[in-house]
């Protein structure tokens, strides 16, 4: 199956985005010729450098306003329950102005992917300090360090009910799509945190080759696994299954 475009790619060279969509292309091509149905998915993107990932797929797709990808993804499956919304966001658009839109729709387990690409900077503005940025990062808006700790996407989204949540790694493109592919097979709402290296302004390659390694099952203890700093854990956390939020709404518009 070829979904690529024709559309040329303006991601800066060595950009994590790079593994990102190759993983996203081997995991759509694998699930259609498992007998998904390509024209029921439909690609959702936000504002950020990753929000190009829509021009590169040759899929049904939607670019949303900056936060606002969950709740187009929402609204699609509620639309039409045949359709396999995916959306992908970056941590910009959806650890800030999109946070309250992904705690929600997690809450509410829309069954519904959601991708993020997380560079901890801002990369399309230029490299400021963005939700994921270190304590005491550097840059452009915070010259004396960056006094905030970031934000734990795994952590939050565990707390937030979220029935599917993953983490991955850009730079091990085939361990991204086996994970997608579960993500998008999953009932319910499904997160997957995508680290990302940013090569211009945060390049954080070196270190996480070194750090990051793969679950061999799901803990026991998803929060305490997530919270690991020495070494960065990369794979599935939760896997459950509750009665998605669009089969709540049917079942209640019935009664």
């Amino acid at each position: 199956m070829k979904i690529e475009t024709k559309s040329k790619i303006t991601w800066c060279p060595g950009c994590g985005n790079f593994g990102i969509l190759n993983a996203v292309k081997n995991a759509i091509s694998e699930l259609v010729k498992e007998g998904m149905n390509e024209n029921n998915i439909v690609i959702v993107s936000g504002i950020g450098c990753h929000g190009k990932i829509s021009d590169y797929l040759k899929l049904n797709s939607f670019n949303a306003l900056h936060g606002r990808v969950v709740p187009v993804l929402t609204g699609i499956k509620l639309a039409n329950k045949n359709l396999i919304p995916i959306g992908f966001s970056g941590d910009g658009d959806s650890y800030a102005e999109g946070i309250a839109h992904l705690i929600h729709g997690a809450k509410r387990n829309s069954d519904v992917t959601v991708i993020i690409h997380n560079n901890g900077v801002f990369g399309l503005t230029t490299g400021q300090t963005g939700p994921t940025s270190r304590k005491g990062w550097v840059d452009k808006t915070t010259p004396y360090g960056n006094p905030e700790e970031p934000i734990n996407p795994i952590g939050m989204m565990l707390e937030a009910g979220a029935t599917f949540v993953a983490r991955a790694y850009a730079l091990k493109p085939d361990h991204l799509k086996n994970l997608i592919k579960e993500a998008v097979k999953h009932k319910g709402f499904s997160f997957i945190d995508v680290l990302q290296p940013c090569t211009t302004y945060n390049n954080f390659s070196a270190e996480y080759n070194s750090k990051v390694y793969e679950m061999n099952e799901i803990p026991k203890n998803p929060i305490e696994k997530c919270n690991e700093t020495t070494r960065i854990p990369i794979g599935i956390f939760r896997k459950i299954i509750k009665p998605t939020y669009e089969d709540t709404v049917v079942s209640l518009m019935k009664s």
